[in-house]
């Protein structure tokens, strides 16, 4: 794993979270989580809702300008 082992791992965890501070941190990894089961749903395919087209206006025969005579 490019030779990092555990003490490299703890130096680089210490120096982010002295960067982004702890309530940043875990806002996100909360992001990242809900992208990742976000894209698992997506890819098994649970996210799958049937596509109902918009329903249409009535149509109006008598041209632009409305239905009713002036």
């Amino acid at each position: 794993m490019l030779g990092l082992r555990m003490p490299e791992l703890l130096v680089i965890g210490l120096i982010v979270l002295l960067l982004f501070g702890p309530g940043k941190l875990a806002g996100l990894g909360q992001g990242l989580g809900e992208g990742i089961r976000g894209f698992k749903k997506a890819l098994s395919g649970e996210d799958e809702k049937p596509v109902n087209p918009p329903a249409s206006a009535p149509s109006d025969k008598s041209g632009p300008g409305g239905g009713t005579p002036a």
